[in-house]
């Protein structure tokens, strides 16, 4: 049985509060299986999402000195996709010490990259709510720092695309929204919904939220090459 100080050895860090470790851990099917909803790491998920991008954005915008906020994005983008810290995920072993229902783990959980990707990015949370944001940089560019020779491919990555699209039409106003979710905890379906200045241009249904994104602005790419119309485009 793997414990929580057998996962703080892998990650190099000592939680004081061992409570946002095992939270960050713990996947919400196990969650809802143990009559505990709330306790899992959706929330987690969120903030350190944003933290990974944040410290991440700040690294390449030092690193790079010389390129364009085009390329600076392209490169971030390589490095918090799902493929990437999946790679990172596995460097820690995390599948080995998620909390997982029974369904999840009889259908491979333990090895589903969207599982391990958010798990990284509630970890990443974690240690930020535990220690600080120079703690959560310290374990995070240990791992950007050695995958800048090897990203994830970018041609996919049709949210970078989308957005350097409206960059160059002097337009920011890309809004991502979940339209739906559905299935059992160990095969939930999202489906999201991509809206330019304020108009609906395409959905993607996936096995989580990031790949249905990609999937929505894929589908906003090819309505746009056909002619749809957006306002101030």
């Amino acid at each position: 049985m793997y414990s929580i100080e057998d996962f703080e050895k892998i990650l190099g860090y000592n939680f004081t509060n061992k409570k946002l470790i095992s939270t960050a851990l713990t996947h919400s099917s196990f969650a809802n299986e143990s009559g505990k909803s709330g306790d899992n790491y959706e929330r987690l998920e969120f903030l350190g999402d944003a933290i990974l991008e944040f410290i991440t954005s700040e690294y390449i915008f030092y690193k790079f000195k010389n390129l364009p906020e085009g390329k600076l994005t392209r490169i971030r983008a390589s490095l918090v996709c799902e493929k990437t810290l999946n790679i990172f995920a596995h460097k820690l072993k995390i599948g080995k010490f998620i909390r997982l229902s029974h369904g999840e783990e009889k259908t491979g959980g333990r090895e589903r990259a969207s599982i391990l990707a958010d798990s990284f990015e509630s970890i990443v949370a974690a240690i930020f709510l535990d220690g600080g944001m120079e703690c959560a940089k310290k374990i995070v560019l240990r791992f950007i720092s050695n995958e800048l020779d090897q990203p994830c491919e970018i041609v996919k990555d049709y949210k970078t695309k989308i957005q350097e699209y409206m960059q160059s039409k002097k337009q920011k106003e890309i809004k991502y929204n979940l339209i739906s979710e559905v299935g059992p905890d160990h095969d939930k379906k999202f489906t999201m919904e991509i809206e330019i200045q304020g108009v609906s241009m395409g959905l993607g249904t996936a096995g989580s939220k990031k790949e249905a994104e990609q999937l929505a602005a894929k589908s906003a790419l090819e309505n746009i090459l056909k002619g749809a119309k957006i306002e101030s485009f």
